[in-house]
């Protein structure tokens, strides 16, 4: 199966496969901590019970996707010593420490509290129990803010020396730590984690509603992701426009590719639909909108933007998966607005939740934000290539002196764990969101009521079997 492919090709597949699985998790944990805080403050503030329940609804469900994080996240760090080896040797002065402080900060502080947000409501105090929620989520985004400085730093690196061995040394951390590109990148990372959790809320939201539009829990989740879409959804794409200036200005190869333009041009248009041929250097077929593409780069029409062919072959990423990747972003950015902008005018109408052809579309809708962030990421490191540390040190330089054969197996073994054990997380996820979100429906399939418990006392009952 993989005998068409060089140690360095298997080596880049099994870490794209393993962060692919990896980013769904804290694109998801991140946006729900933040969710399950802002469900925690109405509740202590208002004393409705409508919105105690979505807590206890989603803690569970929050507790098994950090679970999966948290498991998916430990492989991909090991294979830093295994398949890229010469790049941990190379980069490991800066990124290293930068991990270190992503673990003795971020990951400690939401492994103290989260205990406490799991179990404690019925043991401490509500102020503990909300400042217990509220530094897991500062957690969340403390830990991102530390791994996108470094995936920031590869992109955009400064502030490090050479040293004699070929290593990159730091010399002012500041300037590693916010990297000419880290704040945009966080800033947009951490609205897609948002978006993301926005539309799975929605579209369970809507799921129940199609059932009951007069179950509250269902009513009131629905009404939060949609007041997301329609503020979020608009700042996320203002957000993605100054990301893509930044990234004009560092990375213009990059922009190129993901423009799908091969040669530099004024008034470039913005290519809606293109089949480029890397061969003959140029697009066997262009559907796109004139100068549309020099006015978003360039704020003119007239503006000037890159080409390909301004780089040596050698140093241009895989145009295609980058240009389409791009595009299923940016797709479903712009359904996202839509579905917003729309969702706020039923609202002043009063037919939110009347109207049930919007309702089957966020259930649809659902799993967006997930092809949005790894489309996103795909265009961030495909887009990269072909360098792990932009423009200093290439990907074939990076490899550690493992065989074809030793890392297909091992990405073989990666294909069968990772579908077996997350496929079964995932699944077990989705069952517990087609329970109703009113803390007596069932949940993973047994009835809670039946059974004759609270909601907190079943939230400990799926504790102790893995669900919480």
């Amino acid at each position: 199966m993989f005998e068409f492919f060089d140690a360095s090709m298997l080596a880049r597949i099994q870490f794209a496969f393993t962060v692919s699985f990896h980013i769904i998790f804290p694109s998801f944990s991140i946006g729900l901590a933040s969710y399950l805080l802002v469900l925690e403050a109405l509740w202590l503030k208002t004393d409705n019970p409508v919105y105690l329940n979505l807590y206890k609804y989603w803690l569970r469900i929050f507790a098994v996707a950090f679970g999966m994080g948290v498991v998916s996240g430990l492989v991909m760090s090991y294979q830093f010593g295994t398949n890229w080896s010469v790049f941990s040797d190379k980069a490991g002065p800066v990124i290293g420490p930068l991990l270190a402080y992503e673990v003795l900060t971020a990951f400690f502080l939401e492994a103290g509290f989260l205990g406490i947000m799991l179990f404690g409501m019925e043991r401490v105090g509500r102020r503990l129990h909300f400042l217990a929620t509220a530094m897991v989520a500062f957690g969340t985004l403390l830990s991102a803010t530390w791994i996108l400085s470094v995936n920031s730093w590869m992109q955009t690196p400064t502030g490090h020396a050479m040293n004699a061995l070929g290593q990159f040394v730091p010399e002012d951390w500041l300037a590693i730590i916010f990297n000419p590109s880290f704040p945009y990148r966080l800033v947009h990372m951490t609205l897609a984690s948002y978006l993301t959790v926005s539309f799975v809320v929605g579209g369970v939201g809507a799921w129940h509603l199609l059932r009951d539009t007069a179950n509250p829990e269902a009513r009131k989740m629905f009404s939060m992701a949609m007041w997301m879409a329609t503020f979020v959804a608009p700042m996320q794409i203002f957000a993605g426009d100054l990301h893509g200036l930044n990234t004009l200005e560092h990375q213009p190869i990059k922009v190129a590719a993901m423009e799908g333009h091969w040669q530099r041009q004024t008034g470039a248009p913005f290519l809606l639909l293109a089949w480029p041929d890397a061969a003959a250097e140029e697009n066997t077929f262009e559907l796109g909108i004139p100068y549309a593409s020099a006015l978003v780069l360039t704020h003119d029409i007239n503006g000037e933007t890159p080409g390909l062919t301004d780089v040596p072959a050698a140093d241009r990423p895989p145009i295609g998966m980058v240009f389409w990747s791009f595009r299923v972003m940016l797709l479903i950015g712009t359904l996202m607005a839509l579905i917003g902008v729309y969702s706020a005018w039923l609202r002043l109408r009063g037919r939110l939740y009347d109207t049930r052809w919007l309702q089957r579309a966020a259930v649809w809708m659902g799993p967006s934000g997930f092809v949005a962030v790894l489309a996103g990421w795909i265009v961030t490191e495909v887009g990269r290539q072909p360098f792990t540390v932009y423009g200093l040190l290439r990907t074939s330089e990076s490899l550690a002196p493992v065989d074809a054969p030793a890392v297909a197996a091992s990405l073989l073994a990666f294909i069968v764990v990772y579908f077996a054990l997350f496929g079964a997380g995932t699944y077990y996820i989705i069952r517990m969101m087609h329970a109703p979100p009113d803390g007596q429906g069932p949940e993973a399939g047994a009835p809670l009521r039946a059974a004759g418990t609270t909601p907190v006392a079943s939230l400990k009952t799926a504790a102790s079997k893995g669900g919480a």
